[in-house]
């Protein structure tokens, strides 16, 4: 399948989610996945959640990688590969905890999800199927 494939590095600072937040969006919208899409969101969201997942949790920096086929119907593709050889670790979070829910939430966002070695380390990915949010 022909895709196109951006990417952007980020660093270990908490800060770097939002940076990729904005990117995503602007990537996003040059994809002709319009900011009021349903996708977008959701896309936007997985993205938040999977990049603080590689910022906090591993202490390393990550790639983000978004690919968009080129036919229309086809899933959009989300990965973030990191250096640490742990594997991603879901968990389910107590009603008042703040925090721990990211794979929960790409587990029930992502029409598909899952993680692979890649190089030194791994690469979480998950797939977004466009016709069923429009």
């Amino acid at each position: 399948m022909q895709a196109l494939q951006v990417q952007l590095e980020v660093g270990v600072d908490p800060a770097e989610v939002g940076r990729a937040r904005r990117w995503a969006r602007s990537r996003l919208a040059g994809s002709g996945i319009g900011a009021d899409e349903p996708v977008a969101e959701t896309l936007i969201l997985l993205i938040s959640e999977l990049v603080t997942n590689a910022v906090v949790h591993t202490g390393c920096p990550a790639v983000l990688r978004m690919l968009f086929p080129v036919a229309p119907a086809a899933p959009v593709r989300v990965e973030v590969a990191d250096n640490s050889v742990s594997p991603p670790a879901p968990r389910h979070a107590q009603r008042d905890e703040t925090g721990g829910r990211g794979l929960e939430l790409v587990d029930g966002l992502a029409d598909r999800w899952g993680w692979q070695p890649e190089g030194a380390g791994k690469q979480i990915w998950c797939e977004v199927d466009r016709a069923a949010l429009t």
